[in-house]
């Protein structure tokens, strides 16, 4: 089985840059897509980025688009969320997820593991 540990997650003010990192154990780490979802209080949990288990291929949604970016690490297997340019908006738990499968990378239901999540704050 595949364990998953979210860190990196912080206060910081609107505008201000984090990086998320997900750290994979106990399994296969390259037979795994790896996506960030995050939750609000009150909110469904939803997809922020996905990146595919070969050939690295990302998907975002579309409030975060240009700027965050997903990056692995298969060596170190590592996933990371670069976040800039923050908004209150971003305030939320983050969680990373792997999936063997699933055509729709938003749907938390194609998720096998999930890691505990990292909370965000973005307040002034």
């Amino acid at each position: 089985q595949l364990q998953l540990v979210e860190s990196g997650g912080d206060l910081v003010q609107p505008g201000r840059s984090l990086r998320l990192s997900c750290a994979a154990s106990g399994g296969i780490f390259d037979y795994y897509a790896i996506a960030w979802f995050r939750q609000a209080p009150g909110k469904e949990r939803e997809g922020v980025s996905y990146i595919s288990s070969q050939d690295d291929i990302t998907f975002y949604r579309d409030s975060v688009k240009g700027r965050f970016a997903i990056t692995r690490d298969s060596a170190k297997k590592m996933v990371y969320l670069q976040m800039n340019n923050l908004k209150p908006e971003d305030t939320a738990v983050y969680f990373c997820g792997a999936a063997r499968g699933g055509s729709s990378w938003w749907l938390r239901k194609n998720y096998d593991y999930w890691g505990q999540g990292t909370q965000v704050t973005v307040s002034s």
